[in-house]
């Protein structure tokens, strides 16, 4: 039985998203019959334009089966699209899977689909999601995120993982493994890594969390609890994680995390080699603690980054 799947556009969409239907297409030709039935759809249907001008011919979404529905995103926050908005709302029940590309995430956060789930979006504008809708937790360091029959990608080229996650439910890991080699992408990067996010883009509103973090960058050494941040800025633990929180996107064992892996990547750019070394001065404490970080944060792990730094080097030294 076909799986019909769905890309919902709108007027000033961001045209790379639509990438996301390329992994079903590859899927299609290693099945003996085709398995998914693809489709650009928009609330009016006829052609749409894109932000960089690129305009697709879609169909009227008019429901009728759909197994998977994707909305795209835009470049910055999409304009209201109370139609489509309504239109979800009232079909979500009748699709397997709902999912949201980059700030596609704002258009299903309208419909109230998402409120007590966890989602993301893109690294830029995930806390700006948050404080719209404080009702849902916003994980804006993750690749892709499901919950149930809600999912949600991070920014740009995400959504290509989180369709190839989408293949494997489906058909399994060896052909979601070959339609990663037919696009050229990696298979794949899981929904837990890490997105591009350093931790110099965190601004919280709060001049005390920008001084908890500050004094966190400068004592990495240390335990760095939550109840010693709270005390250098003379809160509740409680409240200071609660707004930490909301201010970043990311709880405070998270973030200082993400500040010592940022140290040790610089220690490695430096020509530190030694892993234990590393861990001893970036706190981490011992070497598999610094490696699995590095996991999270990377993909790869810390002996990989003194690889690349060694060739780097080693490069610059012959020229």
């Amino acid at each position: 039985m076909s799986k019909r799947i769905g890309l919902v556009v709108f007027p000033g969409f961001q045209v790379l998203d639509t990438a996301v239907l390329t992994a079903f297409e590859f899927a299609n030709t290693l099945l003996p019959e085709p398995l998914y039935e693809l489709a650009t759809l928009s609330v009016s249907g006829g052609p749409v334009r894109s932000s960089s001008s690129v305009s697709v011919e879609t169909l009227p979404i008019g429901w009728g089966g759909y197994d998977t529905l994707l909305i795209a995103g835009a470049i910055g926050m999409p304009g209201p699209q109370p139609e489509l908005e309504a239109t979800l709302r009232d079909n979500a029940r009748a699709m397997r899977r709902i999912a949201s590309i980059c700030t596609g995430a704002f258009i299903l956060a309208q419909t109230g689909l998402l409120e007590g789930k966890r989602v993301t979006t893109h690294w830029a504008i995930g806390r700006r999601l948050q404080e719209l809708h404080p009702g849902m937790l916003v994980d804006e360091d993750k690749i892709f995120v499901r919950e149930g029959q809600i999912w949600s990608s991070a920014g740009v080229t995400a959504c290509i993982d989180m369709a190839l996650a989408m293949v494997e439910e489906d058909l399994g890991i060896e052909i979601a493994r070959k339609v990663a080699r037919a696009m050229v992408v990696y298979h794949r990067r899981t929904g837990g890594q890490s997105q591009f996010s350093a931790i110099a883009e965190i601004e919280p509103n709060s001049d005390r969390i920008k001084d908890a973090l500050l004094y966190a960058r400068d004592h990495l050494q240390k335990e760095l609890s939550v109840e010693e941040l709270a005390a250098q800025v003379h809160w509740s633990p409680r409240h200071f994680s609660r707004v930490f929180r909301v201010q970043t996107g990311m709880a405070p064992a998270k973030a200082i995390e993400k500040l010592r892996v940022e140290a040790a990547q610089e220690l490695i750019d430096q020509g530190h080699s030694s892993i234990g070394r590393i861990a001893q001065m970036t706190g981490f404490g011992d070497e598999e603690r610094l490696r699995r970080a590095f996991l999270r944060a990377f993909g790869q792990p810390p002996k990989a980054f003194v690889h690349q730094a060694r060739v780097r080097n080693d490069h610059i030294y012959l020229a």
